[in-house]
């Protein structure tokens, strides 16, 4: 069993590119530093421009929290926190059956 989160992100357009380029940075921090974290990924929209959704899974709610509390998910917010955008919006939050 895992914990599964997904979130939806509309990102304004002028901030596209630092919004990808962070995501995929906290992405591929938390996977090398984060034991519990399983898969982070970065998925984009086919129809709706600027809209993304991060899927990520951990071994346990726990793991997710510690990744919540830990400095790559604290930087990612400080880069979107200078600039308006919406989101996130939960998708998806639990434990796989």
């Amino acid at each position: 069993m895992a914990y599964h989160i997904s979130v939806k992100f509309d990102v304004p357009a002028d901030h596209r590119e630092e919004f990808i380029a962070a995501a995929l940075e906290d992405g591929r921090n938390s996977n090398r530093d984060e034991p519990g974290t399983l898969t982070f990924n970065l998925i984009e929209d086919e129809e709706v421009a600027n809209r993304f959704y991060l899927i990520e899974s951990y071994t346990d709610e726990d793991a997710f929290q510690a990744h919540c509390d830990g400095p790559h998910f604290k930087k990612f917010f400080e880069i979107l926190g200078t600039w308006d955008q919406q989101g996130p919006e939960w998708l998806v939050r639990g434990t796989q059956l």
